[in-house]
């Protein structure tokens, strides 16, 4: 492992570690396989006794009490020694789970796709496309609540305008863009790469609050998320959404998933201000922060959204909540704003939630995703763990 990118454990966790009841997952060397973990007082402890998949883990009634109650849990070793690969890897902290996203869900952003959608994908226009719409849309979309009566006020106003647009649909409309971000088993977690399609120019990471919902919808807890987006491309046609977000390696999650407890509620998450530091070695810098606070739909009509009467996830499900943030920051040139550089660092914080840090890499050029469901299964057998899926 490249001894520069190995981090330190105390700056991914929490501000309040100590009272945070943190669950994830790590590659065990020791156990030759995936592990459900507690992690406690820096300590990584194997929960595979209770449940062998965070899947399963997620679904047990009382999760919380059961977890605060245990003693005696197998000590798998330091968090920093998984996180220096001695003892093994920190994996995105979710297995059989689907992986959706939404967006529009920030004025901020939405002003930003629909800026994407007239410069059709060209980073060079969009200055100029930005100077005439952010002083009308942008006042106008800050503070509206989405599928509200002002919202179908506002965009009457906006269709008489002209400037009517499908993210802006989505965006303050009564339905909510609701999509998949990955595949199951197909994040990566803190310190790994994050994959940007060699195709595109004009791209961005997009640091996101990624609620984890149980099969039946209940809320259970909440991480962090990178949604690495390619502009260029979703500007070229939304049709082109999938491309422009699932990719090898285009999808973090992590670092931990911290449960909902008496330490950490809901009214907690609604309050968080998520930060965003982007540092390159060409010494670019960039910096942001922005408050939940502002998104347009609440969480718990987002998850509404995404599962209900018409659509279950059995196996639970996770939901990105969308991003708070629009890099405009030029980098290659003037008027050609922001993009990601080969070797670029990402860091996701949030005092609540701890630090997401991801290298950005092409995604042809980050290790292959290989270990799906099928590999998860075997493993579990050989280590003779299904009946504790």
């Amino acid at each position: 492992m490249n001894s520069e990118r190995v981090l330190r454990a105390e700056s991914i966790l929490p501000d309040d570690a100590g009272e945070a009841l943190l669950v994830g997952r790590v590659w065990s060397n020791a156990s030759a396989g995936p592990c459900p973990v507690l992690i406690s007082d820096e300590r990584v402890l194997d929960l595979t006794g209770i449940a062998a998949t965070m899947s399963g883990l997620l679904e047990m009634d009382s999760l919380v009490q059961t977890l605060h109650a245990a003693s005696s849990l197998p000590d798998l070793g330091s968090l920093q020694s998984f996180l220096s690969g001695e003892t093994g890897k920190i994996l995105a902290p979710i297995d059989f789970q689907a992986i959706k996203a939404a967006g529009v869900t920030f004025a901020d952003s939405m002003l930003e796709r629909v800026i994407e959608e007239q410069a059709k994908g060209d980073p060079r226009r969009a200055q100029d496309i930005r100077a005439k719409l952010a002083p009308v849309l942008g006042d106008s979309l800050r503070g509206l609540v989405a599928g509200s009566e002002k919202a179908a006020e506002v965009k009457k106003l906006l269709q008489d305008m002209g400037l009517w647009s499908q993210y802006l649909e989505v965006g303050i409309g009564p339905d909510a863009e609701i999509f998949t971000k990955s595949q199951p088993m197909s994040s990566v977690g803190c310190g790994d790469l994050v994959g940007i399609h060699p195709i595109s120019q004009w791209n961005n990471p997009e640091p996101e609050v990624v609620l984890v919902l149980r099969a039946d919808g209940t809320i259970v807890g909440a991480t962090l998320g990178n949604d690495v987006n390619l502009r260029d491309v979703e500007g070229r046609s939304a049709l082109l959404l999938g491309k422009a977000k699932d990719n090898n390696a285009s999808c973090s999650i992590g670092p931990f998933i911290r449960l909902f407890d008496s330490s950490f509620t809901m009214d907690d998450l609604r309050k968080v201000r998520v930060a965003l530091k982007v540092h390159g070695e060409d010494g670019f810098e960039m910096t942001g922060e922005s408050p939940m606070e502002a998104i347009s739909r609440s969480p718990e009509s987002l998850a509404s959204q995404l599962r209900n009467r018409n659509h279950q996830y059995p196996d639970g499900a996770v939901l990105f909540l969308g991003t708070m943030f629009a890099p405009v920051k030029d980098r290659r040139g003037v008027g050609e704003g922001f993009t990601h550089e080969v070797g670029d660092r990402v860091e996701i914080s949030t005092a609540k939630l701890g630090r997401l840090v991801n290298w950005v890499e092409r995604t042809d050029a980050c290790p292959e995703w290989s270990f799906g469901v099928g590999a998860l299964v075997r493993n579990l057998a050989g280590r003779g763990l299904l009946g504790k899926v």
